[in-house]
């Protein structure tokens, strides 16, 4: 199995962001295109009130679909309790949380304060474990803003430390860091990495959000990389951002990250043939919106050759 897992967040991340309300024929046909490309996981959507956001209203058809597909970890995004009973329902592979450090983006975001989201983290945390041990979804809690906040600035590296061990404790199975606002730079990526592991083990921290925003999505990446991190998130054609953070927005181009991945010799278990052909779904269903990407826009090295694909 590649050691490194590209995790799928378009369905959610991206539609979320954007004013066009993709079908839900065409969110299907995406999901499976990139399953079939050799992705492994995909955050197919986000069980919040439709009022919210409408783009996703359709998540828990994505999820039934998605969970007919062989090998793919279906995840989603729950913004509380009750979001989590859906996802629970719909039977999701894999729940996150966010809990943005900065207090000011959680009221805008989640309309809670720090204390109220750790304690919704406890109540989902107790119904995941109502659930028989083999039926038990993941659970992460993301760090989101870690980096800085458009509305409040930088946070203090205690509070982020003392937010993901609360996380823990309150029943997460890792938490995740996340560049909501796309403040990141790699010295920043490294020094995050050590604080929070230094507060929540080594095992508890393996993924990363990130967005290009300023342009140094891939060079985060490779920093996290560095430092011992194995899931990285991106969006096909860099759909995505925050709508509750003012200027978040570009989440890494999925695209290049697996070209960059594989041109370094990290197996991805992922064809880039394919999955720069699934862009075509996009264009297709949302023709108003950009796609963006160097890798498709160049094409690929001639004599380029992938590592061998091990997911195959």
């Amino acid at each position: 199995m590649p050691s490194i897992l590209v995790s799928e967040v378009g369905p959610r991340d991206g539609l979320q962001s954007i004013s066009s309300i993709m079908p839900l024929e065409a969110k299907k046909a995406w999901i499976s295109a990139e399953a079939e490309a050799g992705v492994r996981e995909i955050e197919v959507g986000s069980f919040v009130p439709a009022h919210i956001l409408p783009q996703l209203a359709d998540t828990a058809q994505v999820v039934a679909h998605a969970r007919t597909i062989p090998g793919l970890t279906v995840a989603v995004l729950v913004p509380n309790r009750r979001g989590a009973a859906d996802a629970l329902a719909a039977g999701a592979h894999k729940l996150t949380l966010p809990l943005s450090v900065s207090e000011t983006h959680s009221l805008r975001n989640l309309r809670r304060t720090h204390a109220q989201v750790i304690d919704e983290a406890c109540a989902i945390a107790a119904m995941i474990r109502e659930r028989p041990q083999g039926e038990r979804p993941h659970f992460e809690g993301s760090l989101s803003t870690a980096f800085g906040c458009t509305l409040e600035g930088a946070i203090p590296d205690a509070q982020i430390a003392r937010l993901a061990a609360e996380l823990i404790d309150a029943g997460c199975d890792e938490v995740g860091l996340s560049d909501t606002t796309g403040y990141a730079d790699p010295a920043s990526v490294r020094r995050l990495i050590r604080l929070v592991r230094g507060a929540v083990g080594e095992e508890r921290l393996t993924g990363i959000h990130l967005h290009n925003t300023r342009g140094l999505g891939l060079a985060n990446a490779l920093a996290a990389l560095d430092c011992g991190l194995t899931t990285l998130d991106a969006s096909l054609g860099g759909l995505g951002g925050c709508p509750f953070a003012p200027g978040a927005s570009g989440n890494i181009v999925t695209e290049d990250l697996v070209f960059m991945l594989e041109a370094m010799g990290l197996p991805t278990g992922i064809d880039l043939d394919k999955l720069l052909g699934v862009r075509d779904i996009l264009r297709t269903a949302l023709p108003t919106e950009a796609l963006y990407g160097f890798t498709p826009d160049a094409g690929l090295p001639l004599g380029f050759r992938q590592t061998e694909r091990q997911a195959a």
